[in-house]
């Protein structure tokens, strides 16, 4: 529809119906553990990309008050990212798992081990960092993964 010069711009308030904010979230039910894990990993991923944009800007300058400001930002981005990692290894047991056996592989891995010490190692699996999965059980070694 084309107005006449000069005509006022109809209000299109009450014509069209406004999207939901949370469209794509809204669910007729609660997300199950595995779904919330699953989102949780997709939320993992602008929270890295934003630790990454604030390094190169952080980078990107020597003014110090500028410098500050982005290193404040960017350790706030870390934490979102390892509170999103915490909960995932809290909703995915399996998940938990394999991050406790990754913690145990990454000092034979930093000696140059052969890849059976490593693997060996991984079996085990450490804790050092991570928060325990809750119901999460250790594998025994002729238990296969899921």
């Amino acid at each position: 529809m084309r107005l006449p010069p000069g005509s006022p711009v109809p209000s299109l308030r009450g014509a069209m119906s406004q999207t939901p904010p949370f469209h794509a979230l809204s669910t007729p039910r609660k997300l199950s553990n595995a779904e919330l894990a699953r989102l949780l990993r997709l939320d993992l991923e602008p929270e890295l990309d934003a630790i990454n944009l604030y390094a190169a800007r952080l980078e990107a300058t020597e003014h110090p008050l500028a410098r500050a400001v982005r290193r404040h930002v960017m350790d706030e981005e870390r934490e979102h990212a390892a509170l999103c990692w915490a909960l995932i290894a809290q909703l995915d047991p399996s998940q938990a798992a394999h991050a406790r056996e990754a913690v145990a592989k990454l000092e034979p891995l930093g000696r140059g081990a052969p890849d059976e010490e490593v693997e060996a190692a991984g079996k085990g699996g450490a804790t050092a960092g991570l928060p325990a999965a809750r119901g999460a059980r250790p594998r025994s070694p002729g238990r296969p993964r899921r």
